[in-house]
């Protein structure tokens, strides 16, 4: 869905200031790509198969990274036999991973830093998995888009026997809200819904960049009512020549929209209430809306 100039992430596109936590998520997304090289590089590249030993051992790290355990605590916690959970502490131990204190295990602290990154892993993977459809219909230049914030997300993803299950619940948040922020490739919703337009043009203070295709299609679909919500202030409008993807900002919650070139139609929305997700959409919204056109008053029929 474009190119990476599409895109207008370039350094001088205002951005504004993040909180180290979030500045850090971003510059792990931004920097992804080059971890390979960057290992190379440094000649700290892991055997395969360790890796895959390590993972593997997750479960019982993840345990002690709770609480030290006995061995027979562990064998409980994990329901795995004595002499699986000899084999596990051995090889744990051998990695310097785990140690023994008193008669029960604990994590060293290279075995805490493993255990979060172990942890890191599964929950980026399985939200990865998850979101699949969005990250696959989305710009894949966007070096603002990051997954972790996403972790805890619902996912509603179109379904031959239900295509409009993604647009059913961004109208459900739409009027559950009494503010709402965006911008989009395309129309937020289908034309012809009626109920997010008396919504957007009746109840809810809407601000929302859209290309200047679809601002005129919307005009020309709604062209009354769309003058008036905008005397009213009620609607504001803005223009930008590329967009990203769908992002969408509720009183309570965010939402990122992906949706069909050919169609137009939303193939998958992803929306969360994490505060780090907040503070990731509203810094994206004010550097898109910083490099956009507001629209002067009425719009032309």
């Amino acid at each position: 869905m474009g190119s990476p100039e599409d895109d207008r992430s370039a350094d001088h596109v205002f951005k504004p200031p993040a909180s180290p936590i979030l500045e850090a998520v971003l510059q792990n997304a931004r920097n992804q790509q080059y971890l390979g090289t960057r290992l190379d590089a440094a000649g700290n590249r892991i055997d395969p198969d360790r890796l895959s030993d390590i993972v593997r051992h997750g479960p019982v790290l993840e345990a002690l990274r709770e609480e030290p355990r006995d061995r027979r605590e562990i064998e409980a916690q994990l329901d795995v036999s004595r002499a699986t959970s000899h084999r596990l502490m051995k090889w744990l131990g051998e990695q310097g991973f785990v140690e023994k204190v008193d008669g029960r295990f604990q994590l060293t602290g290279r075995g805490e830093a493993v255990t979060d990154e172990v942890l890191r892993f599964e929950a980026n993977v399985s939200t990865a998995h998850r979101m699949g459809p969005l990250l696959d219909a989305i710009c894949p230049h966007h070096a603002e888009f990051a997954i972790e914030p996403m972790v805890d997300a619902t996912v509603t993803v179109a379904e031959p026997s239900d295509p409009y299950r993604p647009v059913e619940r961004f109208i459900s948040l739409v009027n559950e809200s009494e503010t709402f922020r965006g911008f989009n490739t395309t129309h937020m919703a289908p034309l012809s819904i009626g109920e997010f337009y008396q919504q957007l043009f009746d109840a809810t203070e809407s601000e929302i960049v859209y290309t200047p295709q679809v601002v005129e299609k919307l005009v020309d679909t709604y062209p009354n009512r769309t003058n008036e919500a905008i005397d009213r202030g009620q609607l504001t409008l803005r223009t930008r020549e590329k967009l990203p993807y769908g992002l969408a900002i509720f009183d309570d919650r965010v939402g990122i929209g992906g949706y069909d070139d050919e169609t137009g139609l939303m193939q998958a929305f992803v929306d969360t209430d994490s505060s780090l997700a907040r503070e990731w959409a509203d810094r994206v919204y004010a550097s898109v809306k910083a490099d956009s056109t507001p629209l002067d008053g009425r719009v032309d029929q």
